[in-house]
């Protein structure tokens, strides 16, 4: 069995929990505060994890549009294309769970494609947050709508070169 590694990075928007094999991150989630005591963090994590941490700072700074970082997450092949489309979606920018099935290419897709979105475990990095509803209303963020605006607002922020929305 590969070992597992779990990391925990405190982000401008909450505690988020990283899990990694030796070279990729596989799950990256926000937990709640009363929960990270009950980690257990691992000793010795590889270098991925770093670079991982790393490049969340570099995102929230406002340094950083992408990541390179590797990532690996289990799911089915309809999953996997649904995060592979969520992926390609550029930073500053969003879509509509439909604009998504479209882009699948099957617009009769929204539900099942919207519920790959909801099943997507690396979290800012393969960027789910940028799914919005077909009013472009905030819908659907696990990890809670206030960071789902927190984030979106601040990629257009950075996006449109704009020090501040309001």
């Amino acid at each position: 069995m590969e070992t597992k590694y779990t990391q925990i990075y405190h982000s401008p928007i909450g505690v988020i929990k990283i899990v990694a094999s030796e070279f990729c991150i596989e799950e990256l989630v926000f937990v709640e505060t009363d929960k990270v005591s009950t980690i257990q963090l691992s000793e010795n994590s590889p270098p991925v994890i770093q670079q991982c941490i790393d490049e969340l700072l570099e995102y929230f700074a406002g340094n950083r549009r992408s990541f390179s970082v590797a990532i690996n997450q289990e799911g089915t092949e309809f999953q996997q294309r649904v995060w592979k489309e969520l992926y390609e979606v550029p930073f500053g920018k969003n879509l509509s769970y439909g604009e998504l099935a479209k882009k699948m290419g099957d617009p009769t897709a929204v539900r099942a494609a919207a519920a790959a979105n909801g099943k997507n475990k690396i979290a800012v990095i393969v960027p789910c947050h940028r799914i919005v509803g077909a009013d472009r209303s905030l819908v659907g963020y696990a990890w809670g709508k206030a960071r789902k605006k927190w984030l979106l607002q601040h990629e257009f922020r950075l996006a449109l070169g704009v020090q501040t929305l309001f």
